[in-house]
């Protein structure tokens, strides 16, 4: 069975870009865990709740086939740091597939993951992802080898399935 780490802040992680894709990859038969920097109960930007299995320093980059990171306006505050890049720095020297929506494309610009790459993300991030390397494409979802990019809410869905279709390529 596949199995991915979805990184979702403890505060301000935007419901829609977890549970919708969590919903599809899990339909799917993928095993996902959530990843946050605490365990328990995480906090979305609309008040909705979420389960957190483990904190940053429990993810083994080994054991899991994906590793994708979810935006809100927690994600900055709480995935861009040390810890959440040198997990997808690993994750991706390693050939896994990675990703992020909206914002939190930001988190893999800033982990030196984006050059040369194409990606998308919300529109506010766009500066950072060109300062990054990135060619900024402007779609809702938009896959380069083994990265994933999507640019918000109303890309959720676009997000699970292609996250899916990559897992079961």
């Amino acid at each position: 069975m596949k199995k991915i780490a979805m990184f979702i802040a403890s505060n301000g992680f935007r419901e829609e870009e977890y549970n919708e894709p969590k919903k599809i990859i899990e339909s799917a038969g993928i095993h996902l865990v959530t990843v946050s920097s605490r365990k328990g109960d995480a906090t979305g930007k609309f008040g909705g709740k979420a389960r957190a299995d483990i904190k940053f320093s429990e993810v083994e980059p080994e054991a899991y086939d994906g590793f994708f990171l979810v935006g809100g306006p927690g994600a900055l505050r709480e995935l861009d740091n040390k810890s959440v890049h040198g997990i997808f720095t690993k994750a991706a020297a390693m050939g896994k597939l990675f990703g992020a929506i909206c914002i939190s494309s930001v988190v893999l610009a800033h982990a030196g993951l984006l050059k040369g790459k194409k990606a998308t993300v919300w529109p506010d991030g766009k500066p950072e992802l060109v300062s990054g390397g990135a060619e900024y494409i402007k779609e809702p979802c938009v896959r380069d080898g083994n990265l994933i990019t999507a640019d918000g809410p109303r890309s959720a869905v676009l997000y699970g399935e292609a996250i899916v279709a990559a897992l079961k390529q």
